[in-house]
């Protein structure tokens, strides 16, 4: 997931039912997505003069059909950048499936060390490309879901929709926070 830093950076806006989002792209490969808190929030100016983006339009079009339920994943090329433990992470956490979660513990094993549940954790948080990298299918071992870099709110309702659309009950551990 890593890209080099001379690309050309893109910006573009999205208006989703959590809220807007903002998107960054390093040439034709999705970089960031940012989930933005309000107009105060620091990102929020960024990219704001830029032009349209063909690829970002794809992001944007994969993300409304995600969104309205016509599509349980994303087919994007992506340039994350992070160590070579947050990669393997992040990469772990693309084969989590549609409307599944798993536990940070679960997801340690599943990148070789059953003891780093914490650092699992942590790497789950600089995830730089949230929903299309699924790190709100990360929930802590009672159920609970645990922290959310975009806001508790936010990533009950990617797990909700993601149930409904699936046709799988809503866990009681999920609302009962």
């Amino acid at each position: 997931m890593s890209t080099t830093s001379t690309e050309t950076i893109r910006y573009a806006r999205f208006a989703s039912p959590i809220g807007e989002l903002l998107l960054a792209a390093k040439g034709d490969r999705l970089w960031k997505l940012h989930m933005l808190h309000g107009p105060s929030d620091p990102r929020a100016s960024e990219g704001l003069d830029q032009a349209r983006s063909a690829f970002l339009d794809d992001v944007r079009g994969q993300l409304d059909a995600y969104f309205s339920g016509r599509s349980r994943g994303f087919d994007l090329p992506l340039a994350g950048e992070g160590t070579a433990f947050q990669s393997r992470v992040w990469a772990e956490l693309s084969k989590i499936p549609y409307g599944e979660t798993i536990s940070y513990a679960e997801l340690a094993r599943r990148v070789g060390d059953p003891n780093a549940a914490r650092a699992v954790g942590g790497a789950n948080g600089r995830n730089p490309i949230a929903i299309v990298v699924p790190c709100h299918r990360v929930i802590a071992a009672d159920g609970r879901l645990g922290g959310f870099g975009g806001g508790g709110d936010r990533k009950l309702w990617l797990l909700q929709h993601e149930a409904e659309v699936s046709g799988r009950e809503v866990p009681a551990a999920w609302t009962s926070r």
